[in-house]
């Protein structure tokens, strides 16, 4: 058995192979130009296709071309584009089905960004690899490396969370660090300067979730506040302007924000109540409003109060219910919808009639998620 920290909650994964454990199968759908989803070629696809016939998934995060995934025994695994080593793998080919990452079984968090990749193992040290053109790897340099590094020597990091080209993480004692590019004030810093190592965001040990876009990042602090900071050209902080940000910001008074996610130039969020809320640009209809409008604070999707897990891609959304069914709204030029169609929705379309969805992840062009057998 193994168990996930998540926006204040544990969810905890059984392992398929102990006598009336829960099996987990491994969906993709979407763009595949690099064999990101894990299918064995580089065809796209519109509706989901397993990922080979394993029941072991637990977790996997979506980078901008690349796939990380954890199985229930702790090994780690990627596939996909691996131009810059960000697959872990020792080199740079590009693998379409997946490849494990050395031969570790203690691996329980990861994060995939642009082309860099993170993880934390169960001992609570943090590893990184991939570009680092811009310090994103938090190693004090700015060399790429195509297995996993060690980022210092500390045995306190809970959870992480990868932009474009830059990283942001929290510790175990609820204090909240950042490094990589900092164009727009993403590092949450108060400047404009890159760090390739480590930095400390203000002194609070408040917080407790994080997710990163582009250039924009979002954190949830322990009192149920939602905070930003970044690239604000779209409103996509949620603040009701388009000024950027270099250190966070309250997004409005509320106190019962649940989960988060942040997409290429949009954001989500749930609420405790389980109501949905989105915020940034829709050009083709990512916040799921029923239109083309960007919002610079935040508007309830629909009137439902049961929505449980959120993931934003670059322009599109896909969203888990309670009675775990997926839904999907946004970009579908390439069937990262998974509707077996590729005509953009600007509301929540359902992605065929299970109701046996556990978990998501949304990548530049295309998606993933773990089904419950």
């Amino acid at each position: 058995m193994s168990m996930r920290w998540k926006g204040g909650f544990i969810q905890t994964w059984f392992d398929p192979l102990t006598p009336g454990a829960v099996a987990n199968s491994l969906w993709s759908w979407g763009r595949n130009n690099f064999g990101q989803l894990g299918l064995n070629n580089t065809t796209n696809y519109s509706s989901p296709k397993q990922v080979g016939a394993l029941t072991t998934w637990s977790k996997t995060e979506q980078g901008g071309e690349h796939t990380l995934a954890i199985k229930t025994d702790g090994t780690l695994w990627s596939w996909g584009r691996n131009s810059y080593g960000q697959l872990g793998l020792g080199n740079t080919t590009n693998y379409s089905s997946p490849k494990q990452v050395g031969a570790l079984t203690t691996w329980s968090s990861i994060a995939a960004g642009h082309v860099h990749s993170l993880a934390i193992k169960t001992d609570g040290t943090l590893w990184s690899w991939g570009r680092n053109s811009n310090g994103q790897l938090g190693l004090g340099n700015t060399t790429y490396y195509s297995s996993p590094k060690q980022v210092g020597a500390l045995t306190n990091w809970l959870s992480i969370a990868a932009g474009n080209y830059f990283t942001i993480a929290i510790k175990i004692d609820g204090t909240l660090w950042s490094w990589g590019r900092n164009s727009d004030g993403q590092l949450g810093l108060g400047s404009i300067t890159n760090y390739s190592s480590p930095k400390q965001v203000g002194l609070l040990t408040t917080w407790s979730q994080i997710a990163t876009g582009v250039n924009n990042s979002l954190a949830l602090k322990t009192d149920g506040t939602l905070w930003s900071w970044g690239q604000n050209q779209y409103g996509q902080l949620g603040l009701g302007n388009t000024i950027n940000r270099s250190s966070p910001n309250q997004v409005g008074a509320l106190t019962n924000w649940l989960s988060i996610s942040a997409g290429g130039y949009h954001a989500l969020a749930i609420q405790t109540n389980g109501t949905l809320w989105s915020w940034g640009l829709s050009d083709v209809g990512q916040l799921g409003l029923g239109n083309t409008t960007k919002y610079s604070s935040p508007k309830q999707v629909g009137a439902l109060t049961t929505w449980l897990k959120v993931a934003a891609g670059s322009y599109y959304s896909v969203a888990i219910k309670a009675d775990g069914a997926l839904w999907s709204w946004g970009q579908n030029n390439y069937g990262q919808l998974g509707l077996n169609n590729i005509d953009d929705k600007s509301s929540p379309n359902q992605v065929g009639a299970l109701t046996n969805w556990l978990s998501i992840s949304a990548g530049k062009y295309n998606a993933l998620a773990i089904q419950s057998l």
